[in-house]
């Protein structure tokens, strides 16, 4: 085992937070399904890193990102369809 090193599963959070984030992104202009689910996984993780101390700036950008990936294809959906 390498000593100094603080890897751990919940380091993981900001990365895939952002990732994820990004995707939502993108899917939300595209594929407005895919962009919620990308963008509730971006929620979540970016939830569970601002818990945490490390990479709070990435799981940040993640959070935001991914609402806007959710936000943007469900007030399409109100938008046309007058409700869910």
């Amino acid at each position: 085992m390498a000593t100094g090193t603080t890897e751990s599963p919940a380091t993981l959070y900001g990365p895939l937070s952002l990732g994820f984030g990004v995707v939502a992104l993108i899917a939300a202009f595209f594929l407005g399904f895919f962009g919620i689910l990308a963008g509730s996984l971006a929620i979540t993780f970016g939830i569970l890193g601002l818990i945490g101390t490390v990479n709070r700036t990435q799981c940040a950008i993640g959070l935001t990102t991914g609402a806007i990936g959710v936000l943007y294809p469900l007030s399409f959906l109100l938008v046309f369809t007058g409700g869910f």
